[in-house]
């Protein structure tokens, strides 16, 4: 049997199919389209265990910076954490996370990953600590007539646009991910083709999903002024969720976020000092 952890090996086509067909083996998802639309980028690099030509298992590495409150903070993100059925028991996951812990160990501020439920006994193991999230909601009263409209994400003009937004634009959030929009192009140019949104008076973007009354905010682009973003969607609205955390707070209310069959684990100095300050990674880019 030939055992190698490979890496690095993206523009392997070999490899590469070989990924995808474990990823929809294990998770029903296919990396292909985010690849061949060029959104696979150095930021995402699989580390994972090959055996005779086939890979069996896999942690990725997501390189994660954030603006946190204007300043830029280096973390990663672990994610697409997958063995074959066939091939577990074998100690090959704790291989993995032992030589990435290993690559970049005094590299980065923080190490992030979000587990289901099955594994949350493996990460503490390697140092990892649960970490509680917030996020905050809260009720409102429009008065006026919806004026966003819907922005396209059929095309590659259409994801080129997307990805100059992200790049060049601030967020009303105390923190967001920076220097990585193929992260959230994985959502926009795929499951969420029909959730970006312009105000139609202001250079300002909005990723959002409705469901009934309540709009569900994932990401603003350009304004400071959220209210302003939500009053856009007009007097159908009655609920406003934010799946991030704004630069102001005022008239939200704060809970602990409790998401089915998730826990978010970290390890790091970074987080040390987010204990007490009621923060949520945006959910358009947990990988």
């Amino acid at each position: 049997m030939d055992k190698t952890i490979e890496c690095n090996y993206r523009d392997n086509d070999v490899l590469r199919a070989s990924f995808n067909e474990l990823a929809e083996k294990v998770f029903g998802l296919n990396f292909e389209g985010w690849y061949q639309h060029g959104f696979w980028k150095d930021n995402y690099n699989p580390y994972s265990v090959v055996v005779d030509g086939k890979v069996v298992s896999n942690v990725s590495v997501n390189r994660c910076d954030v603006n946190y409150n204007g300043k830029n903070v280096k973390l990663i993100q672990l994610g697409t954490v997958m063995t074959d059925p066939d091939y577990r028991g074998k100690g090959y996951s704790r291989e993995i996370m032992e030589l990435i812990l290993s690559d970049y160990d005094g590299k980065v501020d923080g190490i992030y990953l979000f587990a289901n439920d099955s594994v949350v006994s493996f990460y503490p193991k390697f140092g990892f600590r649960e970490f509680t999230e917030y996020q905050y909601s809260k009720d409102v009263s429009i008065n006026c007539e919806r004026t966003v409209t819907a922005v396209s994400m059929a095309d590659k003009n259409d994801w080129d646009r997307m990805v100059k937004i992200i790049n060049e634009k601030p967020q009303n959030s105390n923190m967001y991910m920076t220097g990585n929009p193929g992260l959230y192009m994985f959502y926009l140019s795929q499951f969420m083709t029909e959730n970006v949104f312009c105000l139609s008076d202001d250079d300002t973007y909005a990723v959002a999903e409705e469901e009934g009354d309540t709009l569900i905010l994932h990401a603003v682009f350009g304004c400071s002024d959220l209210d302003k973003v939500i009053y856009a969607f007009g007097k159908n609205v009655k609920r406003v969720v934010l799946c991030f955390t704004p630069k102001d707070p005022s008239g939200f209310t704060k809970q602990e976020l409790h998401e089915e069959d998730t826990t978010l684990f970290v390890k790091g100095t970074f987080f040390d000092r987010l204990d007490d300050e009621g923060y949520m990674f945006q959910a358009i880019t947990h990988a």
